[in-house]
C-alpha cells in the first residue's frame, strides 16, 4: 500500500486538484499524526510530489514537534486559516480543493476573507470526501489499533456480565462500565454508552436512564472505547432471568433474539471483497423480512469505524459501493418492538482478502444472567 501522502497525491491527481486545504481534524490526524484541537494541513502537488504543511497555534508548539514527523509545521501569531491561505498564494496556487462535506459556511467565509482581494470566489473549489474516502481502507497500523480497541471493549463487556444485576439503574451500569474502561487504559468512550432495558430497548439509541433493570427483561448494551485515537463498537443484548419456568413472554423474546442473531450472522457471512454494501444489508434484511420483523429494523446494517465512530462506507440499502480489503465496518441489525423490548447484536468486522474477520469475538449466543 502507498504511504498516506502517496495515496492523497493520487487521489488529488484523479480529482484534478493542484492543491488541497484539509480542516477536518480526523483527516488532519490521519495525514500528520497531530492530535490537537486546532490545525490545518495544506497540500500542493508538484513535479517532485506532494508538499504538505501543518498549521497550528501556539498552544501546540511542543506537541506538534513531538507528533508531526512527516511534514513541516508552522505556528503563526495570527489565525492559522490566514497563514495557510497565504502559504498557498505564495506558491502561486490558483485553485484549491476543500472538503465541502465538513467545512461550515462560516469556515469557508473565513478562508475566502484570507484570500487577496479579487480572488476570493475563485480560489476554493468543493472536493467532498477526498481524505475521508482514503481513510475507509485502513493500513496495518490502523488495523492493529482497531483490533486492540475492539478487544478491550470485549473484555469490558465480558467483565460486565459478572456484576450487572436487577435493581441497578441503566445509568449506574453505564457509569461503572465507563469508569472501568478508563482504568483499563481507554482514552475515552467512542460514544455515550447505551444501556436500554425492557420497553426502552425498543429505542434504537436509548440513552442510559434512571430506569432500574428488572428480572424478565432484555437489556441492550452498546459500548465502544478509544485507543490510540481509534474507536471500537460492539452491541450485545442479554436477558435478566427470573429463576422461574420459561414463560411465554421469555419465549417470545428469545424467538426475536434468535432471528436477529441469524440475520447478523448472515450479514457477516456476506462480507467479502467485491460485495456491495447493499448486498450485505440485504443479507440481514431478508432474514428479518421472512420472520415478519423487517419493519422493526429501522436503520442501516452498519457503518465504517476508524478515527471516528461513524465513517464510510455505510452498509445500507441502495449503497452500491463495493467492499475492499482493509475496510473495517460494523454489522448491527436489530428489531425494536415499540412498547415491548428490543434486540440488537453488533460486531466490528475487518474485510480481508478472503472474507471477513470478526474483531469483537465476545459470545453472542442467547445469554441469561
Amino acid at each position: 500500500m502507498l504511504s498516506r501522502s502517496g495515496r492523497l497525491s493520487a487521489a488529488m491527481k484523479q480529482a484534478k486538484l493542484s492543491a488541497l486545504l484539509v480542516t477536518h481534524l480526523p483527516d488532519v490526524r490521519w495525514l500528520s499524526g497531530f492530535t490537537g484541537s486546532n490545525a490545518i494541513v495544506a497540500g500542493i502537488a508538484g513535479r517532485n510530489g506532494l508538499r504538505l504543511r501543518l498549521f497550528t497555534d501556539g498552544r501546540y508548539t511542543q506537541q506538534a514537534k513531538q507528533e508531526v514527523r512527516s511534514m513541516p509545521v508552522t505556528v503563526p501569531k495570527r489565525a492559522i486559516t490566514a497563514e495557510a491561505v497565504t502559504w498557498l498564494e505564495k506558491n502561486r496556487v490558483t485553485r484549491c480543493g476543500f472538503d465541502s462535506s465538513s467545512v461550515t459556511v462560516a469556515s469557508l467565509e473565513a478562508m475566502r476573507k484570507a484570500v487577496s482581494s479579487g480572488k476570493r470566489r475563485s480560489l476554493f473549489q468543493p472536493a467532498p470526501g477526498i481524505v475521508s474516502t482514503l481513510r475507509e481502507v485502513k493500513d496495518a497500523a490502523e488495523i492493529d489499533a482497531l483490533r486492540r480497541a475492539a478487544h478491550l471493549g470485549c473484555h469490558l463487556y465480558e467483565d460486565l456480565l459478572g456484576w450487572i444485576e436487577p435493581g441497578m439503574t441503566e445509568a449506574a451500569v453505564a457509569a461503572e462500565l465507563e469508569h472501568r474502561a478508563r482504568l483499563a487504559g481507554a482514552e475515552a468512550m467512542s460514544f455515550e454508552t447505551i444501556v436500554a432495558s425492557g420497553v426502552r430497548g425498543g429505542l434504537p439509541h436509548g440513552r442510559a436512564s434512571a430506569k432500574r433493570l428488572t428480572a424478565g427483561e432484555m437489556v441492550t448494551l452498546d459500548l465502544g472505547v478509544i485507543l490510540d485515537g481509534y474507536c471500537s463498537d460492539m452491541t450485545r443484548t442479554v436477558y435478566l432471568g427470573t429463576g422461574k419456568r420459561v414463560s411465554s413472554r421469555e419465549a417470545g423474546q428469545r424467538r426475536v433474539y434468535e432471528t436477529v442473531l441469524q440475520a447478523q450472522m448472515a450479514a457477516v457471512d456476506a462480507v467479502q471483497p467485491g460485495a456491495t454494501c447493499e448486498e450485505v444489508d440485504e443479507a440481514a434484511r431478508q432474514i428479518l423480512r421472512a420472520a415478519g420483523l423487517e419493519k422493526e429494523f429501522s436503520h442501516s446494517t452498519g457503518h465504517g469505524v476508524g478515527l471516528e465512530i461513524h465513517e464510510g462506507p455505510r452498509i445500507g440499502a441502495k449503497v452500491k459501493q463495493k467492499l475492499e480489503p482493509g475496510m473495517v465496518i460494523t454489522i448491527e441489525p436489530g428489531a425494536y418492538l415499540a412498547g415491548k423490548f428490543g434486540v440488537r447484536i453488533e460486531d466490528t468486522v475487518l474485510v480481508t482478502a478472503r472474507g471477513a474477520e470478526i474483531l469483537t469475538p465476545s459470545p453472542k449466543a442467547w445469554t441469561e444472567l
